[in-house]
Formats: structure tokens, sequence, C-alpha cells
């Protein structure tokens, strides 16, 4: 097995266990992660770990399809959790791509879709407009504000 897959089995192995420090400390110090909540870089990507691991209470993470080289890596998974901010259940299936740099993800962008995520975590409201760029504009904005007022807070 290629080191660059031991890292994914690491990193998802951690995120099972809701570790989040074990997850950010596969990360490359420059790395950048996208998905359709967020654009991070550098330490706000172990604070989004932090912050989604921490307010998971019922998160169940599977992963499969693990595969990497020396350059790249993908990853499927699901998420199974309830959305804090409608208690709405979700099942979310990700499609992960990273790249690798000095033996940790340099890049890593996960791939899901949003229509299909926001009529679970949304419901009315993702079924009409979970296709805009509206509504996906809004919940970037809104999962930004949420992550920088939890990095705000006092540690505890």
């Amino acid at each position: 097995m290629h080191p660059h897959e031991e890292l994914l089995h690491r990193f998802y192995q951690a995120f099972q266990r809701r570790d989040h420090a074990g997850m950010a400390a596969c990360y490359h110090p420059e790395a950048t992660f996208e998905d359709a909540a967020f654009q991070l870089k550098g330490a706000e990507i172990g604070q989004m770990w932090r912050m989604l691991c921490e307010r998971g209470r019922d998160l169940r993470l599977a992963y499969n399809d693990v595969a990497a080289d020396e350059h790249v890596g993908r990853a499927t998974w699901d998420a199974r959790y309830t959305f804090s901010q409608t208690r709405r259940k979700v099942h979310n299936h990700i499609q992960a791509h990273f790249t690798f740099q000095d033996g940790l993800i340099r890049t890593h962008r996960d791939e899901f879709s949003f229509w299909r995520w926001s009529r679970q975590a949304l419901g009315p409201v993702g079924w009409l407009l979970g296709w805009s760029a509206f509504l996906q504009n809004k919940v970037r904005a809104t999962a930004r504000q949420g992550l920088e007022q939890f990095m705000a807070r006092p540690k505890q």
C-alpha cells in the first residue's frame, strides 16, 4: 500500500472516531480544502473538522474506494448525521479528491450533490432552491460565519 493511501486511511479512521486533531495532523501546513460549504486553507481546515466533530454528536461515517499514488488520491465516503440548524437527518455521499506534498494532504476537494444534500438538510427550501447559486452562496456564507464564530470562542 502506498504511504499516501495509508495516510488517507488514517485520516478517515480518525474521522470515524471524531478525532479532529488526528485529522488535522494529516494536512500540510499550506493545505487547502474545498466543498459546497467551505473554501479553507491552513489551520482553518483543522478548525472546521474540530467544529464538525464536536457538534456532530450522532455522526456516523463509512468510507471506501481509497486509492493514492505519489501525486493524487481519492476516496468515497458517506456521512450520516443530524443537521444542527434544522434537526433534519442527512445522508451525504461524497467523492473526495486529494493531492499530496511532503507526505501530507496538500489539497482536498469533496464533491457531492448539493441539491440532494439541501433537500435533506433544509427540507422544502432545499427542494425548491437547492439547485440555485443563491442558496449555495447563502449556505457557504452561513458556514463561514459559523466557523469564524467557532474559532473566535474561548477554548475550554
